[in-house]
């Protein structure tokens, strides 16, 4: 298969998606963390999603071209929810959208004649190396950003007593 710039960017935007999309979902605190991987993802979520509409098949969009359109709108939605502090409709935009992607990976990672089958099949090292990196820069963005915790002072008590 010959890949272009353009599908492999999208690819490499949609698993940044899928592997942050789980970091602010399963986090317990909602801090500075979270929302610089959460702009992140959206981010990399629209560039998704507005990519699609470059990646045609056969001259033709398909029902993955419409769910970009409203993923655009669901994310769009989360993040005006999240800006007026209406958490509920933040949490179901975002998390939706997440599942819709996951849908969507599913179904272009195992559909016959797509691009990720024919990547695993013809070169299954370039797809680990991709996949590594992205899991790396991952996890780095994270250690860069996670709240560091330092260690509370010890409080020192006198009794007037010597030690023993």
């Amino acid at each position: 298969m010959d890949w272009s710039p353009l599908i492999a960017a999208h690819v490499v935007a949609a698993l940044y998606v899928l592997v942050l999309g789980p970091l602010n979902i399963f986090r317990r605190r909602r801090d500075r963390t979270h929302r610089i991987i959460g702009y992140t993802w959206v981010s990399a979520m629209y560039f998704v999603c507005v990519s699609s509409f470059g990646i045609v098949t056969d001259g033709h969009f398909s029902w993955l071209h419409g769910l970009s359109a409203f993923t655009i709108i669901t994310v769009t939605l989360g993040l005006v929810s999240a800006i007026r502090r209406n958490i509920v409709a933040h949490r179901a935009n975002m998390i939706g959208s997440y599942i819709g992607i996951a849908i969507a990976f599913v179904f272009a990672a195992t559909a016959p004649g797509r691009a990720i089958p024919l990547l695993l099949a013809d070169d299954p090292g370039t797809a680990v190396v991709v996949a590594a990196l992205v899991l790396l820069t991952v996890g780095g963005l994270y250690l860069a950003v996670r709240p560091r915790t330092v260690a509370a002072p010890v409080k020192v008590v006198h009794t007037g007593k010597a030690p023993v």
